[in-house]
């Protein structure tokens, strides 16, 4: 068998597990995630994000069957995995080889709840279109790379039908419902004694298709329980705030 036979072989049985775990997984209606309707009362249901984060969101939350395009920090990735899980969702990482599940883990994330598709293969969109089928949101990471208008419309269609969100990370993906930035802002902590990160700030940016973006600051700091996101005041001031803007989480 030829290497290209023997790949396309490997992504056949991936896809045959894949759709044999999506079929033991709960229905959608059967989830625990809460669901909750768009400011324009047009009953539009998301799923929930970070208290801090939902702030600068259209509709509070990631709308349901949409797709969203994500760049910058992995670690406001992990925070919305980890609220999907934590409130009863579904949710799986595809294509991102390094993602943090101890971070996820750290902020509440119900690993239990979340599948890690580290190498999808040579066709990491079809694996992404196997799990729309029975999850809550699906994360895909495009490796800088960029996804044709024909696909991504089929895609954003299976998305729509199965009440699924996709959100595609460090790629391009044309005409997205959402666009997300983070950015690494600055820290505390680190060189201040013990060396220790007390928070790390991110510059996020939101840009829907029409109106302003929105902007704002958040700090993820650990609690007595867990790692939290918290909103940081416009003027909140901080001498020990390191800047490191540009570096990835």
């Amino acid at each position: 068998m030829s290497s290209d036979g023997r790949v396309g072989a490997t992504q056949q049985q991936m896809l045959a597990e894949l759709r044999r775990k999506m079929a033991a997984v709960p229905g959608r209606g059967e989830s625990a995630v809460e669901r909750v309707p768009d400011a324009a009362g047009s009953g539009r249901e998301v799923l929930p994000v970070p208290a801090a984060l939902a702030a600068l969101l259209p509709d509070g939350g990631l709308a349901k069957g949409s797709v969203i395009a994500y760049t910058g920090a992995r670690s406001l990735l992990a925070g919305m995995l980890a609220a999907v899980t934590a409130a009863g969702g579904h949710a799986a990482v595809v294509g991102v080889p390094r993602f943090g599940l101890l971070a996820a883990a750290e902020m509440g994330a119900d690993l239990e709840r979340l599948a890690v598709v580290a190498d999808p293969g040579p066709d990491p969109l079809e694996i992404a279109s196997v799990l729309l089928d029975g999850l809550d949101l699906v994360v895909l990471g495009l490796d800088g790379g960029s996804v044709a208008p024909a696909r991504a419309r089929v895609l954003a269609a299976r998305a729509r039908n199965k009440g699924a969100t996709l959100v595609v990370a460090d790629g391009a993906w044309p005409h997205p419902a959402l666009r997300i930035d983070a950015r690494i802002a600055g820290y505390v902590g680190l060189g201040t004694g013990h060396g220790r990160l007390h928070s790390l700030t991110l510059e996020v940016e939101v840009r829907g298709k029409a109106g302003v973006p929105g902007r704002g600051h958040l700090d993820l700091r650990p609690t007595a329980d867990r790692v939290r996101w918290f909103t940081r005041p416009a003027d909140s001031g901080d001498t020990e705030l390191f800047r490191a803007r540009g570096a990835a989480s």
